[in-house]
């Protein structure tokens, strides 16, 4: 299954949800913001490399964004970001954050407290989870969580809350999967 099924994925019509209420939930595919800003021409394709080993992979263009935090007064290197559609056979969220950290782990990604001294934060490997589409059997949640209308193939997808709304360059790789999707 490619991501044809995002065709006619309106995100004006999907519910959203706190992460933490679908831990246990069957995923089938999800739709990813990956981020480096530093040395991205290494660790994105390091990092596609292994989201591709879990299943079948739909990416949107590489856009080069500055990091929205950065001031004159302290300026910050430049991110590299782009979009993913995961299609899995099926995991937990909780499953698929695990891997996703250890992915993030595996570019070099440190989630210590950066250093006083150095408030620059180097970001190798950034990924985020937007939307999800949750296992098409039956759940308790079925009924809370349908899309308002229901789209293409009754899919359910879910946006995640503490995701939304997206930041223009997210919005942007989104909308890209989806009209490509046709």
């Amino acid at each position: 299954m490619t991501h044809r099924a995002l065709a006619d994925l309106n995100l004006e019509d999907l519910k959203q949800c706190a992460p933490e209420q679908l831990q246990t939930h069957s995923v089938s595919a999800v739709l990813l913001a990956l981020g480096s800003n530093y040395q991205a021409e290494k660790y994105l394709p390091r990092a596609r490399e292994q989201l591709a080993a879990l299943g079948e992979i739909q990416l949107s263009t590489a856009f080069q964004n500055p990091d929205f935090t950065a001031t004159p007064e302290l300026p910050k290197p430049d991110y590299t970001n782009q979009c993913v559609y995961l299609t899995l056979t099926s995991a937990t969220l909780q499953q698929l954050q695990q891997t996703f950290k250890k992915i993030e782990s595996d570019c070099g990604r440190q989630r210590c407290s950066e250093s006083i001294k150095n408030p620059i934060k180097k970001v190798a490997m950034d990924i985020d989870i937007l939307l999800i589409k949750l296992d098409d059997r039956e759940n308790s949640l079925s009924n809370y969580l349908a899309p308002k209308k229901i789209v293409k193939n009754s899919e359910q997808w879910i946006i995640m809350a503490d995701r939304y709304p997206f930041k223009a360059h997210e919005r942007a790789g989104v909308e890209e999967l989806i009209l490509s999707g046709l």
